[in-house]
């Protein structure tokens, strides 16, 4: 059964009449946003990451901060959102600073759960690079926590990663967390 179906029948269900002036094209548009919001299934990981390996001696910390994402939860289908940080210290590789937003939405565009996701994107970066050391920090606020269960709609939900120097040395995991915390440009 096609997704226009599925929302179709959906709205019947819950009482509605799918014919109404306003929910008549209602199918269509939820299929385009599954379509949007799940694209990151289509994304060949990898084939991203090499397209944008170089070799350089540069050796200290990368860090992204503040990438706005958001994903689907997979245990409710509904949205979790807000800012990953990802830092990683090169050991003769890099990668284009654009490619790293790049595999937070390939795997936030997901039916996801925020620990994996976190996870994901630390163990990438850490397999393709094989940095010195890499960092992830996800902080997000859960729908399903808000608009049900619990109901704690101010709640913010923070997942980390850590490998190598990053989980080694307290000095350069205490700086990560440090920069991650100065004011935005």
């Amino acid at each position: 059964m096609k997704t226009e179906e599925l929302i179709h029948q959906l709205l019947i269900n819950i009482g509605e009449n799918p014919n109404r002036d306003s929910l008549k094209k209602t199918p269509q548009r939820v299929a385009e946003f599954w379509n949007h919001v799940t694209q990151g299934y289509k994304v060949d990981i990898d084939a991203l990451m090499r397209e944008s390996v170089c070799d350089d001696d540069f050796s200290q910390m990368i860090l992204i901060k503040d990438i706005d994402y958001y994903s689907l939860c997979e245990h409710h289908l509904v949205p979790f959102f807000g800012k990953a940080h990802v830092a990683y210290i090169p050991d003769g590789k890099m990668i284009g600073l654009s490619k790293i937003p790049r595999i937070v939405d390939a795997y936030a565009r997901r039916l996801q759960i925020q620990e994996r996701l976190t996870n994901q994107i630390a163990e990438t970066i850490q397999k393709v690079l094989k940095p010195k050391g890499v960092a992830v920090v996800i902080e997000a606020r859960h729908l399903c926590m808000h608009m049900r269960g619990v109901e704690k709609t101010n709640s913010v939900v923070t997942t980390s990663a850590m490998f190598g120097i990053f989980r080694e040395q307290d000095r350069t995991r205490k700086e990560f967390l440090d920069l991650i915390q100065i004011s935005r440009i």
